[in-house]
């Protein structure tokens, strides 16, 4: 733990299952504690028992000492809104995190008033200096790699790669979870948010991201997958991805029961099997990496409902499936290991 006591600023979006899904993954997954979050809507209530308050200056009394952007805005830009929640959160001295495409720090206006505060504006999107093309240290890590991958964007892949890195490390194994996205680097501290990386350099930031995991002491690294192979705006972020970390193997993540893409009507989803023979051709031919069981999203089924879309997944294509985060990620985790 860093020492950190997040405020989440949430505000309009802490119940929303989409763009709300930085600041519950923050208040799941990080080690450091959210102590507050902001939303006037929800004001008096409690989020998975953090108090909601309405305004930054009813949250100063929680005593945290970072501002979390918790949500994705539309277009991933600040609203004149949210530029008063910014302004007044860097005013009461708290340094300010942001995952979105806006960049706080090359903001004049926020950047003069934070360093008149003395307060530090970090952008969890912003790629690091250096980046190139892989050098194929990846394929020579003495680490066994996984990526979660999917057939859609938003279905769970970031929180199955979580789970999977606690389970192995409630294990005992040398386990480290390797953040690709906003949400990831505001859980574990580090990382690289790839869909804000040029195009050409992707697979070189995934590549130095795995290489990473491995010198934080991973022997078993669970990168955190982007976008899917069959959306029609998001699959150059994940064939960056499987060529860049070089996987032995991936999860592939679904929501029982979607037949299209989310947002694109008409655009059907292949089968199960057909998204297995899909991610397993376009793996590096030097490293043929397989799909070694399935991870089912089933929040929004019953138990006896989830169950059943479980075991007929696991029937459809003869591979182990589960839902991590309702039934515990144990036999998908055993299924990795051996595989």
């Amino acid at each position: 733990m860093s020492g950190k006591r997040y405020l989440i600023l949430a505000e309009g979006r802490s119940g929303d299952p989409h763009y709300g899904k930085t600041a519950r993954g923050i208040l799941r997954y990080a080690p450091d504690p959210s102590v507050v979050v902001l939303d006037s809507t929800r004001a008096g209530e409690t989020y998975d028992g953090v108090p909601v308050v309405a305004t930054v200056e009813e949250a100063l009394p929680y005593e945290p000492t970072t501002a979390v952007v918790g949500v994705a805005t539309q277009g991933g830009r600040f609203p004149p809104a949210w530029r008063e929640l910014l302004k007044q959160s860097i005013a009461a001295g708290l340094d300010v995190e942001s995952g979105l495409h806006e960049f706080v720090s090359e903001d004049e206006e926020l950047a003069a008033l934070a360093e008149r505060h003395g307060v530090e504006l970090r952008d969890l999107r912003k790629p690091p200096e250096g980046l190139n093309v892989p050098t194929g240290e990846n394929l020579r890590l003495p680490a066994r790699i996984a990526l979660t991958v999917g057939s859609d964007c938003a279905i769970g892949k970031k929180t199955v790669a979580l789970e999977l890195d606690l389970e192995a490390r409630r294990r005992g194994l040398a386990s480290v979870f390797v953040p690709t996205g906003q949400t990831g680097i505001a859980i574990a501290g580090w990382g690289i948010a790839v869909d804000a990386v040029v195009s050409d350099f992707l697979a070189g930031a995934a590549e130095r991201l795995v290489v990473e995991g491995y010198e934080r002491g991973g022997e078993l690294l669970f990168v955190e997958g982007q976008g899917s192979l069959v959306h029609p705006a998001y699959s150059g972020v994940t064939l960056g991805l499987i060529h860049g970390s070089a996987p032995h193997v991936f999860v592939l993540c679904h929501r029982a029961g979607a037949t299209e893409v989310e947002g694109y009507p008409g655009h059907p989803l292949p089968s199960l099997a057909e998204l297995i023979e899909l991610h397993e051709r376009v793996a590096l031919p030097l490293r043929p990496a397989r799909v070694a069981c399935l991870a089912l999203n089933t929040a929004h089924l019953e138990e006896d409902e989830a169950r059943a879309a479980i075991a007929a997944a696991a029937a459809e294509t003869g591979l182990p499936a589960d839902d991590p985060v309702r039934f515990g990620a144990g036999p998908l985790l055993e299924a990795i290991l051996s595989d």
